[in-house]
């Protein structure tokens, strides 16, 4: 798959999921939705926040690190973080709807995820100047 073909698909399928998600939003009244209706909303809101951090993460790095000759590389790492921000997201949200999110959970899922992205930082196998021949 190229590059340019994994971008069209990535954002083709980040359209959708936001419609899908702003159609949920529209038709769906929280006050008589049921626990699928909020499976959908998360579902969506979530591959639509996936999509973008994704996209918009790749374009952003491409832009900062221009010496780089594997672009692919790259492909990956906004992938996880953006599969880490969407999480992110979408639990302080669920955590503000059950009336939980309050200053010292908001820390320590800040730390947490500062922490679990330091592991996979940390724990890669090769440099990144080794990939490039």
């Amino acid at each position: 798959m190229t590059l340019k073909y994994y971008l069209f698909l990535m954002s083709l399928g980040t359209v959708i999921c936001w419609t899908a998600w702003v159609f949920i939003l529209f038709n769906i009244d929280p006050t008589q939705a049921d626990f699928l209706s909020f499976i959908f909303f998360y579902s969506s809101l979530f591959l639509a926040l996936l999509g973008t951090f994704s996209v918009i993460g790749f374009l952003f790095r491409r832009r900062i690190v221009k010496e780089d000759e594997i672009v692919f590389r790259h492909v990956k790492k906004t992938f996880r973080q953006g599969i880490m921000l969407a999480t992110w997201v979408i639990l302080f949200l669920f955590l503000q709807q059950s009336k939980l999110l309050t200053w010292w959970i908001i820390t320590i899922l800040v730390i947490l995820f500062v922490v679990i992205e330091g592991l996979i930082f940390a724990n890669r196998k090769y440099n990144n100047r080794d990939y490039v021949g």
